[in-house]
């Protein structure tokens, strides 16, 4: 595999970053830490830069996307486009759109998985979900909105044209049909009445509903950095591994866990009569498929070398995660 490339800095990016920072943390675990917390603040700055003022009219929709949306969260999916992007010496500036973008789509994604026509949850990240802390229609309003934020966010990257079709083609195919839509109503399908799911089945449901939009943050970092082929290849085998699993332990996590740590309910997959993966192979055997998954994560990101450290810390944080 080809040297990845630098990607030219943007006019205006930030001097005091390093895009080479996850590298250089490949040996201390606390500047590790350190690198993956000036990369959430820097998403959580570039989310609050795009939303709207929750003081402007219409108040009430503005004020429930900022609740879905600034209300905490792991940060996940930023945080791989920002991992992503290093690996190509990308300045981090130019990913704050992309790591916008796709956080926007994630909220907006929670606000209508939450509604009393899907999940009907009322917790979400601690706090009251926006239908709850506002009213259902609100909360289809805010969704609508911050899905259309996202690619208005995302078609203002840094970068050359080709590359913003590339993120904006990237991120649709994810949010849409072939990817999140399409595995949520996978799951609507294969939801009560009796209904389990065989492995590969399920598997397939949640490479979608879940892993699509993970494998878009990926791919959307490197995109800005100009990667090969190559290179796009290995880093999509790690995170349709990272994406599988992510929800492998969030089932694990719906059993185990408890609604205070958890931020939303737990035991709800067991209630609604979900196909989850403890209930169709059992808690050993999930567990036993993490190690698989770990495995798979590893193996993808070899060819990157240490330069790598920032997207295996994720990928440990997303099997050890306690939430």
């Amino acid at each position: 595999m080809p040297e990845p490339r630098a990607a030219a800095s943007a006019p205006g990016a930030d001097a005091t970053a390093d895009p080479r920072a996850g590298a250089d943390a490949a040996t201390d675990p606390r500047a590790l830490d350190a690198v993956l917390g000036r990369w959430r603040e820097r998403a959580d700055a570039a989310l609050a830069r795009v939303l709207p003022d929750s003081e402007a009219e219409p108040r009430r929709l503005h004020q429930a996307m900022r609740h879905a949306v600034l209300l905490g969260g792991k940060r996940m999916r930023p945080l791989l486009v920002y991992a992503s992007g290093a690996l190509f010496e990308v300045a981090p500036i130019v990913l704050d759109a992309p790591a916008a973008a796709v956080e926007l789509i994630h909220a907006y994604s929670l606000v209508h998985d939450d509604l009393p026509a899907m999940d009907d949850d009322a917790l979400r990240r601690g706090q009251p979900t926006v239908h709850v802390a506002f009213d259902e229609a609100t909360a289809i309003l805010a969704g609508d909105a911050l899905q259309s934020l996202a690619f208005a966010t995302l078609a203002d990257t840094e970068a050359a044209d080709a590359i913003r079709v590339d993120l904006l083609r990237t991120l649709a195919q994810a949010a849409g049909v072939a990817g999140m839509c399409g595995g949520q109503a996978l799951d609507i399908d294969a939801t009560g009445a009796g209904v389990q799911l065989r492995l590969d089945a399920l598997e397939r449901l949640h490479s979608l509903k879940t892993g699509a939009l993970i494998r878009a943050s990926v791919r959307m970092g490197a995109l800005c950095g100009g990667a090969d082929a190559a290179a796009l290849a290995a880093l999509d085998r790690y995170a349709r591994a990272l994406g599988l699993a992510f929800q492998v332990r969030d089932d694990i996590l719906d059993i185990e866990g408890d609604s205070q740590t958890l931020g939303k309910t737990a035991g709800k997959d067991l209630a609604q009569d979900k196909s989850t993966f403890p209930a169709l192979i059992g808690l050993d055997a999930s567990r036993a498929r993490l190690d698989e998954l770990a495995a798979s994560m590893h193996q993808a990101l070899e060819p990157f070398g240490p330069r790598a450290a920032a997207l295996h810390a994720l990928g440990r944080l997303a099997i050890e995660r306690d939430r």
